[in-house]
């Protein structure tokens, strides 16, 4: 077994970080809040700094809010890179623009370190379940070290090429997931408005063109799919201010590369609607409310 660092324990990190003690793995950790490190009191040693949870491990993740935060644990006050022993696999799980991502495996990979970029999807529900999905960029080598210990946290583990490409992955998946959810939604805002019940639309889209992980996963209306957030007054899940986040590093990718995201711009603006009415802590299916309640106009 390993000997894991794990930095970030939030409401993804934190289940992650369990099911890494559960399978056998000697963890430390660390977390700014420390109340999120007491969790893991008796199952794994609590460290004072990122640079300390990381001073002997053979691996060391990440789990954290954004690029900024990131260059700043690896590279900055935290100190990870020249703290971990020389030759300790890197694993960032955040999900970051991919500059920076790159940027940070470049300097680490100048100090000795393997590193890779591996973003998840699957919420809060997959990294207690184990099951997330890992998009992993960086070097075969190193992708073939992480297995073990991603297989812990995750049922599906893609190498998605060099560094960096983990995170594309995550921004491309993520934009299709916005934009589907926005369609499942206006489509049973429609339904409610032409009388035709929720039950029945699902009945027939899940089986037809219509069907799509947002409707028959993650279904934004009450019955269908009992385990959505729907069934517990949109509780995150994935909350609608991680979507906004998600669409905004997709939209800055877009721009940097010159490709043309029309849909992915609009979702970006109807969640930023959603979340600057106070809704940022919702799921992100709960806009299915705001697209009932909200006159946007037409040029939204």
């Amino acid at each position: 077994m390993s000997n894991i660092a794990f930095v970030g324990l939030g409401n993804m990190g934190g289940p992650m970080a369990l099911n890494l003690a559960k399978a056998g793995h000697k963890l430390t950790v660390y977390d700014r809040d420390e109340t999120a490190s007491a969790r893991l009191t008796g199952l794994a040693v609590v460290a004072a700094s990122a640079a300390d949870a990381a001073s002997a491990a053979d691996i060391v993740i990440t789990m954290l809010p954004a690029g900024r935060h990131v260059e700043k644990v690896y590279l900055g006050e935290g100190r990870i890179v020249g703290s971990a022993p020389r030759g300790a696999l890197l694993i960032d799980c955040s999900t970051i623009d991919v500059a920076t991502a790159r940027r940070v495996g470049e300097v680490a990979s100048v100090h000795g370190y393997d590193m890779l970029d591996a973003p998840v999807s699957g919420g809060v529900s997959g990294a207690e379940a184990a099951s997330l999905t890992f998009m992993v960029g960086g070097e075969a080598s190193a992708f073939a070290r992480s297995q073990p210990v991603l297989a812990a946290m995750g049922k599906t583990i893609v190498h998605a090429g060099g560094p960096g490409n983990g995170q594309a992955a995550k921004i491309c998946n993520n934009l299709i997931l916005g934009i589907s959810m926005i369609g499942v939604c206006e489509a049973f805002v429609l339904a409610e408005k032409l009388g035709l019940d929720a039950d029945k639309l699902f009945q027939i889209s899940s089986r037809s063109s219509g069907q799509c992980w947002s409707l028959t996963s993650y279904c934004p209306v009450p019955g269908p799919v009992p385990a959505s957030p729907a069934n517990r007054q949109y509780k995150p899940g994935f909350a609608s201010s991680m979507m906004l986040k998600d669409l905004r590093l997709a939209q800055e990718a877009a721009a940097l590369s010159g490709a043309s995201s029309p849909l992915g711009a609009l979702a970006e603006r109807l969640y930023q609607e959603m979340v600057a009415s106070g809704l940022g802590g919702v799921d992100f299916s709960g806009i299915i409310n705001t697209l009932r309640t909200a006159d946007l106009g037409p040029e939204v």
